[in-house]
C-alpha cells in the first residue's frame, strides 16, 4: 500500500472515531458523571491505584524472565522501562510505548534493539494469552452479555493457536545466533541480519519454565486489574458484581493490542458502558466509573514514566552494535575486553 494511501485511511479512520466519540459524548448527562465522581470514597479509589500500579510491576517482572538470558539482568532497569512504556502508551496512539521499552533497554543495557525487541514480543504474547485465557473461562463458565458470548468460537481458536505456537517454541532447534562481522552494506541485508537476529533470540530463550512463570504472572497481572475494576467500582458506590466487572474488563481490552486513541480515551469510556448497560447498569454511572479507573491507570502511571524517560532518553552514551557500520556489537566487545585483561 503508498504511503500515502496509508495516511489517508488512518486519517480517515481517525476522524470516524472522533465522531463516533463526539456523538457520544452529546448523549451523557455530565453533571450526573460529575455528581458521582464527588461522592466517591477516595481511600478506596487509592487502594485500587496501588493495586492498577501493582499489575504493572507484574508486567515488568514478567518481561524481566525474558530478559536476563540476554544479559539485561536488571530487574529495576525492567521495571523503569515496563513504567516509561506505560506512561508512554497513555500520550501516544497505537502503544507507541512499546517501542519506546526497546529503545530504553537496549541502550542502557548495551544490547542490541533485535534482541531486546525479541523478549519484549514474548512478554506481549503472554500478555495476550492471559487475556484469551481469561476471555475463553469467563464465556465458558459464566454468564456474559451475547455482544461477548459471541467470541467464544474465536477465542477457543485463539487459545488452541497460542497453545500450538507454544509448545513450537518449545520443540523447535536452537539457533546459533551470529554476532560479530561488518555490517551489511544494503537496507535489505541489515534487515535479514536483524530478522535472524530477532528469530534465534526467540528461539534461544523460549523454554518451559519460562513460560510457566510468565504465564502465571499474565493470570496474577490480569486478576488484579478484575479488582481494580472491582475496587473502583465499589469506590464510586456503583453495583457492579465481579461478573459484570469481568465482562467490562474483556469489553475495553477488545481491542488492547491497537489503541485508537491517545491512552484509548473515549473509547474505554464507550466500550464500558456498553459492558455495564447490558447488566441493566445506569448507563452515566457507568461512565463514571470507568473515568475514575482511567485517572488512576493514566494519571500515576503516566507521572511515573514522565519522571523515568528522560533517564533513558537524554543518555549521552551511544549504544554501539546495529547503529555503526563495520563495528563489533557490544556484546562481543565486552567479551574481547574481558579475554585481553586475563591474558
Amino acid at each position: 500500500m503508498k504511503p500515502a494511501v496509508s495516511r489517508a485511511l488512518r486519517l480517515g479512520l481517525t476522524l470516524l472515531i472522533l465522531a463516533m466519540l463526539v456523538v457520544f459524548a452529546t448523549k451523557v448527562n455530565w453533571h450526573q458523571i460529575g455528581a458521582s465522581i464527588l461522592t466517591v470514597n477516595k481511600p478506596m479509589l487509592l487502594a485500587a491505584a496501588l493495586v492498577n500500579l501493582l499489575s504493572i510491576v507484574v508486567k515488568g517482572v514478567r518481561w524481566w524472565i525474558f530478559l536476563r538470558p540476554i544479559g539485561a539482568t536488571s530487574l529495576p532497569l525492567a521495571l523503569r522501562a515496563t513504567f516509561a512504556g506505560a506512561g508512554l502508551n497513555n500520550v501516544l496512539v497505537a502503544n507507541g510505548g512499546e517501542a519506546a521499552r526497546v529503545v530504553f533497554v537496549s541502550r542502557s543495557a548495551h544490547i542490541t534493539s533485535a534482541r531486546v525487541l525479541a523478549t519484549l514480543a514474548l512478554e506481549r504474547l503472554f500478555e495476550l494469552i492471559g487475556y484469551v485465557v481469561l476471555l475463553s473461562l469467563a464465556v465458558t463458565f459464566l454468564d456474559l452479555p451475547s455482544m461477548l458470548g459471541k467470541l467464544k468460537p474465536f477465542a477457543i481458536i485463539a487459545l488452541v493457536a497460542m497453545g500450538g505456537l507454544l509448545v513450537w517454541l518449545l520443540k523447535r532447534p536452537d539457533v546459533i545466533e551470529t554476532v560479530g562481522g561488518p555490517k551489511p552494506g544494503t537496507w535489505q541485508g541489515r534487515l535479514k541480519q536483524y530478522g535472524s537476529r530477532f528469530i534465534g533470540t526467540i528461539g534461544n530463550i523460549s523454554s518451559g519454565p519460562r513460560f510457566a512463570w510468565a504465564l502465571v504472572l499474565s493470570v496474577l497481572a490480569w486478576t488484579l486489574q478484575v479488582a481494580t475494576y472491582q475496587m473502583t467500582a465499589v469506590a464510586a458506590h456503583f453495583p457492579m458484581t465481579t461478573v459484570s466487572t469481568i465482562a467490562a474488563l474483556l469489553a475495553v481490552n477488545v481491542g488492547f493490542l491497537a489503541r485508537l486513541t491517545p491512552g484509548n480515551v473515549g473509547v474505554f469510556q464507550a466500550a464500558y458502558a456498553a459492558a455495564a448497560v447490558a447488566f441493566g447498569l445506569d448507563k452515566n454511572a457507568a461512565i463514571a466509573v470507568a473515568l475514575l479507573i482511567q485517572a488512576q491507570q493514566i494519571l500515576p502511571v503516566t507521572a511515573l514514566g514522565v519522571a523515568l524517560a528522560p533517564e533513558f532518553i537524554f543518555r549521552q552514551k551511544k549504544r554501539r552494535g546495529d547503529d555503526a557500520p563495520g563495528e563489533i556489537p557490544s556484546e562481543s566487545r565486552r567479551d574481547e575486553r574481558r579475554s585481553s585483561d586475563r591474558a
